[in-house]
């Protein structure tokens, strides 16, 4: 131990290096301010400054958007893994295990019933930390139980989307959970029941394609990436430049393909109104 160290120990109210965390403090991806962590938690992890609206998983989405105390998870589906032995540089097998080592949940999207605002409703929230979010059999089953769960209580289902597209490492099986998902939002609203999408940064690729547009309204957070091709794939086929802000949240409300952009802080009032709403049209 240098001599430095032995003194630095020796004093009382200086803190050893030990005892201080690693994560006191959060960079903002977009205009790259250092943020104070508990600042940046306490805004539901946007950046003060610019109001980036930071990616989040699951469990921040539902203590967001739950009245306290009313959350039960739906427990996840079980289904085959690795149905075709599939190998890149990785075995698909050894991804899943660092997905879930990483990110402590079975798969990608998470289904949880509770209350927003004293109103009942199922919600489904996809993990971009797992995997990138895509949609492979155990996505698709979580969504298919998510909407039974909502017919059985006759309730809304409300999904955040966040997803780089379909699981290459399933193939068709993957793609396949397009139309069965496209299926369930069928059976849900032949039941009655209210069918709300929220687009988060980034939901492309399959996902774009089948569920997360099929809403019966269709929200979207602030500047998020919602797209079905990336920009360059576009630009390369067509050849021409793609206006500014193209495939962002605030473009696709202005050219009618959502319904509205919200803050996150106002997500949750948003969410309970608008399910009174549909409610309410039901009802009367």
């Amino acid at each position: 131990m240098s001599w430095l160290n032995r003194v630095r120990n020796a004093i009382p109210f200086i803190a050893k290096k030990a005892d201080t965390p690693d994560n006191l403090w959060q960079k903002c991806p977009s205009c790259g301010q250092m943020i104070f962590q508990k600042e940046w938690d306490e805004n539901l992890s946007v950046c003060p400054r610019c109001e980036h609206h930071g990616r989040i998983g699951p469990k921040a989405r539902f203590s967001h958007i739950f009245d306290e105390g009313t959350l039960k998870l739906l427990p996840t589906p079980v289904v085959k893994e690795d149905p075709l032995k599939f190998r890149d540089s990785k075995r698909y097998t050894d991804r899943l295990k660092a997905a879930r080592a990483a990110t402590t949940e079975q798969d990608a999207l998470l289904n949880g019933i509770g209350k927003i605002e004293g109103q009942q409703a199922v919600v489904g929230v996809q993990d971009f930390a797992f995997m990138g979010g895509s949609m492979g059999t155990a996505v698709g089953a979580a969504f298919v139980a998510g909407v039974k769960e909502a017919i059985k209580r006759r309730c809304p289902y409300i999904v955040f989307t966040a997803a780089g597209g379909a699981r290459m490492q399933e193939g068709i099986l993957s793609l396949m959970q397009m139309p069965r998902a496209t299926v369930a939002i069928q059976q849900l609203r032949a039941a009655g029941q209210p069918y709300i999408v929220v687009l988060t940064d980034p939901t492309t690729g399959g996902v774009t394609a089948s569920y997360a547009m099929l809403g019966d309204i269709q929200i979207a957070e602030p500047n998020a990436l919602i797209a079905f091709a990336g920009a360059r794939v576009i630009e390369n086929t067509i050849r021409e430049k793609l206006p500014e802000g193209f495939q962002r949240a605030e473009y696709l409300l202005e050219h009618g393909m959502i319904d509205m952009v919200v803050h996150r802080k106002e997500l949750k009032p948003m969410l309970a109104k608008t399910i009174g709403y549909l409610s309410g049209a039901k009802a009367a």
